[in-house]
């Protein structure tokens, strides 16, 4: 597809992929935080929620125009 020509239908899809993904690194986030709590090591699990927490606010960096 050229650059800007998807179809409505397409962004429609985009959008929804993207925001499934969003939502579902978050949950990973807020599960890896609850596990850190009940841990007695819980610095990995810290950091597995900062990680997931970037990766959903970069969520809306995507393009499906991206190479």
């Amino acid at each position: 597809m050229a650059k800007g020509t998807n179809s409505a239908e397409f962004e429609r899809g985009w959008q929804a992929a993207i925001e499934a993904a969003r939502h579902w690194h978050e949950a990973q986030a807020m599960q890896a935080m609850v596990q850190s709590r009940r841990s007695r090591f819980p610095k990995n699990h810290e950091r597995e929620a900062e990680l997931h927490t970037r990766c959903a606010a970069m969520m809306d960096t995507l393009s499906p125009d991206d190479p």
